[in-house]
């Protein structure tokens, strides 16, 4: 089994010659690297969200704010609606933060790893992959299909997240010094269509003569800790209706969520249920039960409907009322638009 460095990588570049995945944000193989506005909003948007659902979120975005300079300029409500389903709403703030931090250097990306690390809400991960994808530095890009490729190569037993150290080292030995955009994008695609999760193809890696996984069972690699159990939140979200229009929240800039139109809620969280009470004094009506997932805990979050005529206590200041025929527009993170899909059905039906 030979498992010098040289070997193994110039095995995956072959490979990723005639098997790269053609994707949007992409050059092919060997060719000029990409905008680097392009490679930066994609790796942002990938974060943890799958490549078929990025790509129709990646192309409005392109459509409407074709360069950095005019993402800067957009107002952070409309790059909120527009990012409402893609989930983990902080990396909308940290694009726009990013976003107008560039333009004020003139709309041009630094080109160093170390330069890119400055730029606020860019993590170690994007400042690699700008980098080396963009302007070919030699940088060591590791994401999770990485991680999950360089452990099973090198049959690293060590369990997560302790492993990282090693899975980092191992990584950086096999970088190229050529083309290391190329390299580290052909390691994403291993990962992503052969080394997967469950059921890895073995027989079609390229690397399956330098796996020293393989001989004790690839699945083994990376050796994940025992998944703690998720706690359970329960809390209110407030439908509040009047001429055909419904009162939107603006929820506060940081914290879950933030920044994102929204329905009032009684302020549940991570750690705690919401307090029951709704916004305003009155009759209210509890309708349906919406379920959903976070990454550190689950929600059942109780739809409650507004029949009181007090609505001159709504703070203006922090809503405003959004027609109902419109409210596909009004850019609700996915939990709220479920709440709000089943206000909307519970009010045709009149239950």
């Amino acid at each position: 089994m030979d498992t010098s460095t040289d070997t193994i990588s110039a095995s995956l570049l072959a490979w990723y010659e005639g098997l790269a995945r053609v994707l949007p944000w992409r050059s092919p193989p060997g060719t000029p690297p990409p905008d680097p506005y392009r490679v930066w909003l994609s790796e942002v948007m990938l974060q943890q969200t799958t490549v078929a659902a990025v790509g129709p979120y990646f192309a409005k975005f392109l459509a409407r704010w074709p360069t950095v300079k005019e993402l800067a300029a957009a107002d952070d409500a409309e790059v909120m609606a527009a990012w409402a389903g893609l989930g983990y709403y902080a990396r909308a703030r940290n694009l726009l933060a990013c976003a107008r931090a560039v333009a004020a250097r003139g709309g041009a990306f630094p080109g160093t790893e170390a330069e890119l690390r400055e730029l606020p809400g860019l993590g170690a991960y994007t400042a690699a992959a700008v980098a080396a994808i963009a302007f070919g530095e030699r940088a060591t890009v590791v994401d999770a299909n990485v991680e999950r490729v360089v452990a099973r190569l090198f049959a690293i037993d060590e369990p997560l997240p302790a492993a990282r150290k090693a899975i980092r080292a191992r990584a950086e030995e096999l970088t190229p010094a050529e083309r290391p955009g190329d390299f580290a994008q052909a390691m994403m695609d291993l990962g992503a269509t052969v080394c997967t999760n469950r059921n890895p193809r073995c027989l079609l890696c390229p690397l399956a003569a330098n796996c020293a996984g393989r001989r004790a069972g690839a699945e083994r690699f990376p050796v994940k800790p025992a998944k703690a159990a998720k706690a359970q939140r329960r809390g209110c979200a407030f439908w509040i209706e009047r001429g055909g229009a419904v009162w939107l929240v603006q929820r506060p800039n940081t914290g879950m969520l933030g920044g994102m139109r929204a329905l009032p809620d009684d302020g549940w969280a991570a750690r705690s249920d919401g307090c029951g009470e709704g916004p305003l004094p009155g009759e209210w009506r509890a309708g349906g039960v919406v379920r959903h997932a976070f990454t550190h805990f689950d929600l059942d979050l109780q739809l409650m409907l507004y029949s009181g005529g007090d609505l001159d206590r709504l703070a203006s200041d922090n809503g405003e009322w959004w027609p109902l025929d419109r409210i596909d527009e009004a850019g609700l993170p996915t939990l709220f638009a479920k709440a709000a899909r089943l206000a909307l059905a519970e009010r045709e039906t009149g239950e």
